[in-house]
């Protein structure tokens, strides 16, 4: 199934083709969108009225407050030293209120987006994004 029973949706969570997305031990605010071909991972949280783009993958400790619109493709990294066998760090990223990442942005760990920040469409976020500002490029900088 889909959608496991370890997941928190809270009251109007819209999940259009619930049998296209994979959903386990994650928090989904009220009001939040979910497209096809989403993944979110156990530990993951998203806020309130939030709309998650088709082809998105949000990891464990990732947490998205409210009103935050992620674009397609999306990917958060959650390790940076990635293995594939032994120990691994998880490090976690905030994304704070109201703010938008464009399609086919990367995420990677340990990074906070702040307040009504823009994220552009093919950005690679490496560190921190002040609130209320735009980046874009990879990696991204800052562009106003």
């Amino acid at each position: 199934m889909p959608i496991a029973d370890d997941v928190i949706l809270a009251p109007g969570v819209m999940i259009r083709y619930p049998e296209l997305v994979n959903l386990y031990g994650c928090e989904i605010g009220e009001g939040t969108a979910i497209a096809p071909f989403v993944e979110i991972q156990r530990g993951a949280r998203v806020g309130r009225m939030c709309k998650i783009s088709s082809h998105t993958f949000l990891c464990d400790g990732v947490t998205i407050e409210d009103e935050v619109f992620v674009g397609h493709g999306v990917m958060f990294v959650n390790d940076r030293r990635p293995r594939a066998h032994g120990a691994w760090t998880l490090e976690k990223t905030l994304v704070r209120k109201g703010a938008s990442i464009g399609s086919g942005a990367v995420i990677m760990c340990g990074v906070t987006i702040g307040e009504g920040s823009l994220v552009g469409a093919g950005a690679v976020v490496t560190h921190d994004v002040a609130p209320g500002t735009t980046v874009v490029g990879a990696p991204a900088r800052l562009l106003r």
